[in-house]
């Protein structure tokens, strides 16, 4: 059979430890694999089926088959399927054309809640306060993309408490504090970070009932990758489209400007993030298929880049400036390689052996780990030289942050491609770091205002 026995046995052990099946269950599951894998079908795709399969009688399998399922077409792995096999297997994120309205509805209702209440400031002042913007915004329409997802996933009782209580205690904590905005350092780094505590808060919601499984916590990952891309590429459109229509109506003296950018821009942006959600969900096949793609363009990339720079500082002798705008730059950068090798593990096979990609890789992860060491270097010379402040303290808690996460994935990789770990402990690694980036946004967002005196 393609693929070999230890592959297949490390798939099989993922469906029980997901789907909780019997013995029983597990030797069909064997056996129908292997009569697909003879019949011509990659490893994946047999196992894809023969769960699916079992998946009409047992639901448990049925949503383990959607989940992988999406973690294959995230990596461009279905490939010799064909429409009426996958259709067969109910496992598109879609589901049935009923459920398919029935969430398309649900998304659009919300969609429009989003536009309705980010343009309520509009509505008591016409000059628009951009303060109910920069607190509220971001938790109002993060809150109900994670109302979508739950009732997506059925969850009630006290998980959607858990679920509900991050946006609670954000709403309290972003209206209490008495920072202003453009002239509080603390707010400005509190309006910044409150998207990714709350981005995981919106992945809990995501992977409902199976937060704490990695499989889960890869799908919410792929879905991002696959939400930013698509986002964008509907802002592109969306200014493309507010540009015309601003021009035409210039044509005639009209001014449409006004309600352009105070009413139709911000409530649009509300809601094609839910939008967004719904396309992605429902055609994850072809737009998480972009993501995976981008990110093997952009690692060679921005390898090269570091290597770069690292070989003109040891040229120079030169480390890295202590300067306000190049320590941002650096934090910057080091995000970009951070979110590329998330999303490189993410959309990776595990059971695949090392190659060349993988190498690069790692090679990006030990280059990134050294312009992290030289960035934290610099941020110490410059609290040395000025003292503490709000944006240097979040400056060395984000490379902290970020070095604890290279420095164990260098090592991880470095057992993988020597053959002396597998690539399912990096998997796991990089998924169970994700709440730590929550956690510390989080701090930002609650401790930082009173600390440094909402300065």
């Amino acid at each position: 059979m393609a693929g070999g026995g230890n592959g297949l046995d490390a798939r099989v052990e993922e469906w029980r430890r997901s789907a909780g099946a019997s013995a029983p269950g597990e030797e069909e599951l064997r056996a129908l694999t292997a009569e697909l894998a003879d019949s011509g079908l990659s490893l994946n795709e047999a196992f894809l089926i023969a769960v699916g399969r079992i998946g009409e009688r047992d639901a448990a399998s049925k949503e383990f088959a959607r989940g992988y399922a999406q973690r294959l077409w995230g990596r461009g792995a279905l490939t010799d399927l064909a429409p009426q096999d996958l259709a067969s297997l109910d496992s598109a994120p879609s589901g049935s054309d009923r459920g398919e309205r029935r969430e398309f509805a649900a998304a659009l209702l919300l969609a429009v809640a989003a536009g309705a209440l980010v343009a309520i400031p509009n509505v008591f002042d016409p000059v628009g306060d951009d303060a109910w913007y920069y607190r509220n915004a971001v938790i109002v329409i993060l809150g109900l993309l994670a109302g979508y997802f739950a009732w997506k996933r059925a969850l009630s009782g006290v998980r959607l408490l858990w679920l509900a209580a991050p946006f609670a205690v954000a709403l309290i904590f972003a209206n209490a504090y008495p920072y202003s905005f453009g002239g509080s350092d603390s707010g400005d780094l509190a309006f910044l970070h409150l998207p990714i505590a709350l981005w995981i808060a919106v992945g809990a919601a995501y992977a409902g009932r199976r937060w704490r499984e990695t499989a889960a916590r890869i799908a919410f990952v792929r879905f991002s990758g696959g939400w930013f891309v698509a986002y964008v590429l509907i802002a592109l459109g969306g200014g493309a489209l507010t540009g015309v229509t601003s021009g035409m109506f210039a044509a005639i003296d009209v001014d449409a400007e006004n309600f352009l950018f105070s009413w139709a821009v911000p409530s649009g942006a509300a809601g094609a993030v839910l939008i967004t959600a719904w396309l992605v969900e429902t055609w994850g096949k072809t737009i998480e298929q972009a993501a995976p793609m981008l990110a093997r363009v952009f690692t060679p990339l921005v390898a090269a880049a570091l290597l770069a720079f690292l070989a003109a500082m040891a040229w120079t002798g030169r480390g890295v400036g202590a300067d306000r705008d190049v320590l941002i730059a650096f934090d910057l950068l080091l995000a970009l390689v951070l979110g590329l090798l998330i999303y490189v593990v993410a959309s990776r096979d595990p059971d695949a052996t090392p190659n060349a990609f993988d190498w690069l890789s790692a090679g990006l992860v030990a280059s990134a780990l050294v312009v992290d060491a030289a960035a934290l270097a610099g941020i110490a010379s410059r609290i040395s030289d000025f003292g503490f402040s709000p944006n240097k303290t979040a400056a060395l808690g984000e490379n902290l942050v970020i070095l604890a996460n290279l420095g164990w994935s260098a090592l991880l990789y470095g057992r993988f491609l020597l053959r002396r770990g597998s690539f399912r402990a990096l998997e796991r690694w990089q998924t169970a770091y994700l709440p730590v980036y929550g956690a510390w946004a989080a701090v930002v967002v609650i401790v930082f205002p009173p600390l440094f005196d909402y300065a």
